[in-house]
């Protein structure tokens, strides 16, 4: 009975001891994620074929990492230079970021009734940490023709209705920021949403150029590290091996009667 005892004791002790150890370590879940991308296009447009390309220059938190994409030439709809995107993680603060650039944009989709749309550059950026989510956009040499102006950091969900006639047929959102059901954040610094089955309708569908989704933040994981870790180890050098000694001496002591 005192062997089982003893024996008992020495496991106690070192359950508890290596109880302390791990919790110098605060509990970690995996962190969130990332992704983005420079022009995503899905569009019918009447009396042409379908338009569904991209979305190119994708990244991710999960890898890629980064993207590069040379060019997108959509004759009549888009026109763009280099796409670039990134997207990382922070696995010690749980934090993720990302961001998209899209240069020399020209959309063609709306030449005829706005009388050119373009861009030298349109950025769109995320970041999630610990205190939330945040995000806006940048856009450089921008030109909307009829349309009128757009600052070069536009407020979130900056709109401007396109029509023809009277009649909506488009929809350009500017810095658009939507706030997804997982808590996530979409940063697009451009978005042309067509209004099919209208009088005058071009078609229906959407255009997005440059786009950043992150968060929400994941939680930290740092390993047991500093004081709580030579601490951890302290105690288990103090009483975890004497314990375990003197168990396996009490054995050995009876087995020996």
């Amino acid at each position: 009975m005192r062997v089982r005892m003893t024996r008992r004791a020495a496991v106690a002790g070192l359950v508890a001891v290596a109880a302390l150890v791990v919790s110098a370590a605060p509990a970690s879940a995996a962190p969130g994620d990332a992704s983005a991308h420079g022009a995503k296009l899905a569009l019918s447009l009447l009396g042409r074929d379908a338009v569904s390309a991209g979305p190119f220059a994708a990244a991710a938190a999960d890898g890629p990492t980064t993207s590069t994409f040379a060019s997108v030439d959509r004759p009549g709809v888009l026109r763009t230079g280099v796409l670039d995107a990134s997207a990382s993680r922070d696995d010690k603060t749980g934090g993720v970021s990302s961001w998209a650039s899209t240069a020399d944009v020209r959309l063609d989709l709306l030449a005829t009734v706005t009388g050119g749309l373009s861009a030298q550059l349109a950025e769109a950026e995320c970041a999630a940490t610990q205190k939330g989510v945040m995000g806006k956009a940048k856009l450089a040499g921008l030109d909307l023709g009829r349309l009128g102006d757009v600052d070069a950091e536009p407020a979130p969900n900056t709109a401007i209705d396109v029509d023809l006639l009277g009649v909506d047929i488009a929809r350009v959102v500017f810095n658009e920021q939507v706030r997804n059901a997982d808590g996530s954040l979409t940063v697009n610094a451009v978005h042309v949403t067509l209004i099919g089955g209208v009088l005058g309708s071009l078609g229906s569908g959407d255009l997005v150029i440059s786009s950043a989704t992150c968060g929400p933040a994941g939680l930290p994981i740092p390993m047991a590290s500093g004081a709580g870790l030579w601490i951890g180890l302290g105690l288990l050098a103090l009483f975890g091996v004497p314990v375990g000694a003197a168990a396996l001496r009490r054995r050995h002591d009876l087995e020996a009667v």
